[in-house]
């Protein structure tokens, strides 16, 4: 592997800029401005067009296990408890082993999938509904549930680090638009409309080499200019192995700028903390970085987000 120089660190953006950004991109996207949002560019002719990128039948998880012991990144973890007979004591009869899980589905380190009503700015969600939409009983709008017949489509991973000639980004590095088009261009591909866009910028192989740390202090992620890429292209999901938002934030005043875009202004599902580390040697060995994705959230009506576990089928 040969490791390349960390280019040029991109520019910070002002709340003046950023809303610059903010504005163009929500009316390029005003095509997804419904309630499930970019999803309705995943017409039935582009689901039968990503099918015919299987072609071994292989299928890879791009989920992480569920994380039940706290740690840096973790403060909250969730929790399996065992309920009904255990095997030891249940030595007759018919019993059932059951269980009981409960979990923070948008923390650092799980596995999950954000719902149009996740991101509320400025007294909004996506497509100008009132936050009041979001009470103490659930979303009334938006939710999860717009996505109840599961997310289908061509999935597309650009590797960054893979790129950079490096295992990993360092957290507080940041994929710019450049980055994601010179990935394209290394990788044989080119993302398309409708696509399944998967950026890798090496989290979870960090985190497993070196330890957790607090990521919501530190993380590498995308640029908020990077989401221009995104816009000209078209793509309906985004998903990383790591928040997708680089932390520090580059964006004065707000905290999450790649989730106001991609969410709030362009109407994009976002999948957090996924891991790549089994899929990207399949990609690399077969020489080829798209394939069928098959994304299925739990049934969770009122719910801003849900744990998920995409499966990549080659």
């Amino acid at each position: 592997m040969v490791t390349r120089a960390r280019p040029a660190e991109p520019p910070r953006l002002t709340e003046d800029e950023f809303g610059v950004l903010y504005r163009r991109l929500h009316a390029r996207s005003a095509w997804a401005a419904g309630e499930r949002g970019a999803l309705d560019a995943l017409t039935p002719a582009r689901v039968l067009a990503a099918a015919r990128e299987v072609r071994t039948g292989r299928t890879v998880t791009l989920a992480a296990p569920v994380e039940t012991r706290a740690g840096p990144d973790n403060p909250e973890p969730a929790k399996h408890r065992m309920k009904g007979q255990q095997g030891e004591v249940a030595s007759s009869g018919l019993h059932f082993a059951m269980d009981s899980f409960t979990m923070n589905v948008h923390g650092d380190a799980d596995s999950h999938i954000d719902a149009l009503c996740h991101v509320i700015y400025e007294g909004t969600l996506h497509g100008g509904v009132p936050a009041s939409s979001v009470t103490a009983d659930g979303a009334t709008t938006l939710s999860i549930e717009a996505a109840h017949d599961g997310i289908v489509g061509r999935g597309v991973l650009l590797d960054i680090p893979r790129l950079r000639g490096v295992p990993w980004l360092e957290p507080g590095d940041h994929v710019t638009a450049d980055d994601l088009a010179a990935a394209e261009t290394a990788q044989h591909l080119r993302v398309g409309e409708g696509d399944l866009l998967l950026v890798r910028v090496g989290h979870r192989r960090r985190r497993a080499e070196l330890g957790p740390w607090q990521a919501a202090r530190e993380r590498a992620g995308l640029h908020p200019s990077a989401l221009e890429f995104l816009a000209d292209r078209r793509v309906c999901v985004l998903g990383g192995d790591g928040n997708n938002d680089t932390a520090p934030s580059s964006t004065e005043g707000v905290d999450f700028p790649v989730h106001v875009l991609a969410v709030h202004a362009m109407g994009l599902h976002l999948l957090d903390y996924l891991q790549f580390e089994d899929l990207a040697p399949v990609c690399e060995a077969e020489g080829r970085w798209s394939f069928l994705c098959v994304i299925a959230p739990l049934r969770l009506p009122d719910a801003t987000g849900s744990p998920v576990n995409p499966i990549a089928v080659l």
